[in-house]
């Protein structure tokens, strides 16, 4: 940040020591981050140890974290940095991912794959080389499907960072909250972008559906009337448009 990289992200891998004193240190380095350059984490992760093959340590780890325990640390970092990215990993078995999403974690990922040349295939022998086995193997379309469904929506959103609300300028807009009113229509458009290129046409029913639904919420009318311009003009072919 001395050298001027305004964004950065914070944090601890859980089941290395005592999950409370990993907790208190990402938030005591969130209160450093603050106070000395008026800026905190853009985001936070809190992976925990998972098995891999052949290493007895990670079938073992020294504090394991539980699952209730997990569940806690999520709700106390929620609470405590209400503006930061919340990171949730596939590491993650599905039913913990679903329960945590509840609790305030905003970011997460799908169709991850760990080992060395697994996006060019998929087999026994990449799976050996995989740095851990992960909880959450389900594809990017059947995430986006149940996210959908279940009433969350899917953002693509990258727009922050190319308009500049970054360091300081994202806290002004983060903090109080009113980072809000870009969040919503910029899902909104980045969701539609994927259901018309990528998605299945179960996700594209669902996903349409939801956008109609959460379009409608929008109280700003002038705003309402900017996404569902745009909506349109992304059905007719446009792409790459946001706030």
């Amino acid at each position: 940040m001395k050298a001027g990289i305004d964004d950065l992200g914070i944090g601890a891998l859980m089941g290395l020591y005592d999950w409370r004193f990993e907790v208190m240190g990402l938030l005591y380095h969130t209160i450093h981050l603050e106070d000395t350059f008026g800026v905190g984490p853009h985001t936070i992760s809190f992976p925990r140890i998972e098995p891999a093959i052949g290493t007895d340590f990670t079938e073992h780890p020294p504090y394991g974290v539980s699952d209730e325990d997990f569940k806690l640390l999520v709700a106390a970092i929620r609470l405590s940095v209400p503006y930061t990215g919340m990171i949730l990993t596939a590491r993650e078995p599905i039913a913990i991912r679903n329960e945590v999403l509840r609790f305030g974690v905003s970011q997460i990922d799908a169709g991850s794959s760990i080992g060395v040349g697994d996006y060019s295939h998929k087999d026994e022998e990449s799976r050996k080389k995989s740095q851990f086995v992960l909880g959450d193997t389900r594809s990017l379309d059947d995430v986006i499907y149940e996210l959908a469904k279940g009433g969350y929506i899917p953002s693509f959103c990258t727009s922050c960072y190319r308009a500049g609300r970054t360091g300081e300028h994202f806290m002004e807009f983060a903090i109080p909250g009113f980072v809000k009113r870009f969040c919503t229509p910029n899902a909104l458009l980045t969701f539609a972008e994927y259901l018309y290129d990528f998605s299945s046409e179960k996700t594209l029913k669902a996903g349409l559906t939801l956008i109609e639904n959460e379009l409608a919420k929008v109280e700003d009318e002038n705003m309402r009337s900017s996404v569902q311009e745009k909506l349109q003009q992304m059905q007719g072919g446009t792409r790459d448009l946001y706030y």
